[in-house]
């Protein structure tokens, strides 16, 4: 199972990074709409939805990550930094800082499919637009952020498995334990002490830079537990199963829902300062 894992994993990160540097904008924007609409296939499968519900849902997230996407494309190509989208991701942090972990708390499911489907959209939307959005501020920023995550989640698992003994949050996910949040959450400060070091000291984005990545290492956890908690709900142990090894898109970004858009916000606040 781990070897089937890594090797999914590694091809994804080759196919991933090949996009990143030199796909055309136009295919970037449709790779994520693709994305997009297959997670939103996923997400009606947490939410129980009919053959009907499903159907309207896929069409009209394809419809308006369509229109927002080709919005931030022309917002962006004057501007990387254009602020046009910045509601989307506030109201996404609002979400994840204050809805997410009060849900995690009380574990109530969401019963009513129109309010599900109004979370799926704010959920799966702000994170697409900022991909797109932090790409064309810089690939290798957008490559930073996604970083925080995959340093979080491998320290985590390895010792959360080897030495974790106090679990997070046994209703959700067993598997997950204090020791693994506390070894993450080393392993993404000393991730933030290498970048403090590389990148370029007067960008003012730096000054804030080893507490906002703590910040979005402890929002990936948030994400991953969320996720977990709608499979339980479901009734199911993966959204999908796409991709061998790792169960479906929303399995494997779940912990980078809630990290990018909060990631595009604060680039966008701190490089419009600058201006």
């Amino acid at each position: 199972m781990l070897s089937t894992r890594l090797f999914t994993a590694l091809i994804l990160l080759t196919a991933f990074l090949a996009a990143l540097f030199y796909l055309p904008d136009i295919f970037w924007a449709v790779l994520l709409l693709g994305l997009t609409v297959t997670a939103a296939r996923e997400w009606c499968r947490l939410g129980r939805f009919s053959i009907g519900q499903t159907v309207l849902y896929m069409i009209f997230t394809t419809l308006l990550g369509g229109e927002l996407l080709f919005l931030t494309s022309m917002a962006v190509a004057r501007n990387p930094a254009d602020s046009s989208m910045i509601w989307f991701y506030i109201a996404s942090a609002i979400f994840w800082l204050l809805a997410v972990p009060y849900q995690l708390v009380t574990i109530q499911p969401i019963r009513n499919v129109w309010v599900f489907m109004l979370t799926g959209w704010l959920v799966l939307l702000p994170a697409c637009l900022s991909l797109y959005q932090l790409r064309a501020m810089d690939p290798l920023l957008l490559l930073g952020f996604m970083g925080v995550v995959w340093v979080s989640d491998s320290v985590a698992y390895f010792i959360g498995r080897t030495y974790g003994k106090h679990k997070l949050a046994p209703q959700i996910s067993p598997g997950k334990t204090w020791e693994g949040v506390a070894a993450a959450l080393v392993g993404v400060l000393i991730y933030a002490l290498i970048w403090f070091c590389i990148v370029d000291r007067e960008n003012k984005l730096i000054s804030l830079l080893v507490p906002l990545l703590l910040v979005l290492a402890v929002l990936g956890i948030v994400g991953d537990l969320f996720e977990s908690l709608l499979k339980r709900q479901a009734g199911v142990k993966d959204s999908g199963n796409i991709l061998p090894g790792h169960g479906g898109i929303l399995d494997r970004i779940d912990a980078l829902i809630p990290v990018l858009p909060v990631a595009a916000l604060s680039a966008i606040l701190f490089y419009s300062t600058e201006l």
